[in-house]
């Protein structure tokens, strides 16, 4: 059984549908990020970075528990874990991480921080900062739009785990 700690957040959403699209038994456990359940020791015991999301699977490499955040690693764990969602060949399987890796470096810090600028900073003070990360975003629209003009998927011609890593943020 695999333990999920999260909220409704695209990076814990990118976890979810890999484990139902994987049909992988799990048990959803909220953390509060908002009220600060994220700073209680026992979630820092978890993840020191203390953010969502985070697993714990009981029955990880040899049997033994491993845990494991940040949602990438998570997905190609769960990728690996299940022989799903990621191409086998040393190429594609390459392309996928690489994927994700773009998703994780790129779609999901500049997504959040336009997210961050346009809910939290209206003052005239930050106008360019929301200009400047609606333009990034735009940019990164157009690289995924670029692709799947000649791909079916992100990573190639499979439906994979760096599709999850970028549908909740897109």
């Amino acid at each position: 059984m695999i333990e999920l700690w999260g909220l409704g957040s695209p990076n814990v959403h990118k976890v979810v549908i890999a484990l139902e699209e994987l049909s992988l038994a799990y048990k959803f456990n909220y953390i509060d990020c908002p009220l600060g359940e994220n700073y209680t020791p026992e979630f820092g015991a978890l993840n020191p970075n203390r953010k969502a999301p985070v697993i714990v699977d009981h029955d990880g490499p040899d049997g033994k528990p491993i845990t494991l955040w940040e949602s990438g690693a998570i997905l190609i764990y769960l990728a690996e874990k299940s022989g799903g969602l990621m191409r086998s060949d040393p190429v594609g399987r390459y392309l996928t991480i690489q994927w994700v890796m773009f998703q994780m470096a790129s779609i999901g810090p500049m997504f959040g921080q336009l997210a961050h600028f346009r809910v939290y900073a209206l003052d005239e003070a930050h106008a360019y900062s929301r200009a400047r990360y609606a333009t990034e975003v735009q940019r990164l629209y157009d690289v995924v739009d670029g692709r799947l003009a000649e791909s079916s998927y992100i990573a190639g011609p499979e439906y994979s785990i760096a599709d999850i890593a970028a549908w909740p943020w897109m």
